[in-house]
């Protein structure tokens, strides 16, 4: 990454988005960010404050802001006090993100409700409030933590809301890049080749088991430092997956990627791939 640049994203306290951020910190970018946890919560690791800590220990700029996803007003506030304090929003992560992996008959509306409301509104929110300052920056971009559109049906027969709440996070992306194609502004999305080591493959997904067939969240964020660092033009409109993207930067060893007690034979690939 050339220059400092002002990253803002959703969630970010712990997991896939604070790492990021903090690879991001580790070039010098300032590092706004917009998250629930503001005392500490006993299933899961992490608040704001600490991930503030984390990101100007990696060598960047912290503003965390506590505030909900769900509430346009807060988004606007935040995206502003965010553009306020450092000048700009030149990247916007859309990191946060809800998970239950169940279908009809076995899913609430409240918690339908709720993924759609974080992963779609929500991602919806943040470019529509951000957008007037990724298009005044001579480097916008977006990058956007959701899979590539796959029509296999398998993927809705086994939890069509999550499917439709990842896949909408994805076209409203993709709909975002070809509407601002022509200014620069680049818009992708990075989706993870393996299970990543997260509270929600700890919690939701696969438990002990999914952990040791798991990646440490360091690839991601290796691999969306190497997105957010391509030509707009090679990267807008594009699903990127983080073992591709590393290895066609040159990498060939992902040992040191491997999550305590996993192995590469035994890793599992993640959803929608």
């Amino acid at each position: 990454m050339g220059g400092k640049r002002t990253v803002f994203m959703t969630g970010g306290s712990r997991g896939i988005g604070l790492t990021i951020a903090q690879r991001l910190a580790a070039d010098g970018a300032n590092v706004a960010f917009m998250a629930k946890t503001d005392t500490p919560d006993p299933r899961l690791p992490g608040t704001v404050h600490t991930a503030a800590a984390a990101i100007e220990e990696a060598g960047g700029r912290a503003l965390p802001i506590v505030g909900d996803v769900r509430d346009d007003e807060a988004v606007a506030a935040a995206v502003a006090r965010a553009a306020d304090e450092f000048g700009g929003i030149d990247i916007v992560v859309n990191n946060a993100s809800a998970i239950a992996l169940a279908g009809f008959g076995e899913l609430t509306a409240k918690r339908y409700d709720l993924m759609l409301d974080i992963n779609v509104r929500g991602t919806f929110s943040v470019l529509s409030h951000a957008r007037e300052h990724l298009l005044a920056s001579e480097q916008g971009r977006v990058l956007t933590l959701s899979p590539p559109i796959d029509p296999d049906p398998k993927w809705l027969a086994q939890h069509a809301p999550y499917t439709l709440s990842k896949y909408g996070m994805t076209m409203l992306t993709q709909g975002f890049a070809e509407q601002h194609r022509q200014e620069g502004t680049a818009a992708s999305c990075l989706w993870p080749q393996t299970l990543i080591a997260t509270a929600a493959v700890q919690n939701v997904v696969g438990g002990d088991e999914g952990m040791r067939a798991a990646r440490k969240p360091e690839i991601m964020a290796d691999a969306a430092a190497l997105v957010l660092s391509l030509p707009p033009e090679e990267a807008t409109g594009r699903c990127f997956i983080d073992e591709t993207v590393l290895r066609e930067s040159g990498v060939t060893d992902f040992s040191g990627y491997l999550h305590e007690g996993a192995t590469e034979e035994g890793l599992q690939t993640d959803l929608f791939l």
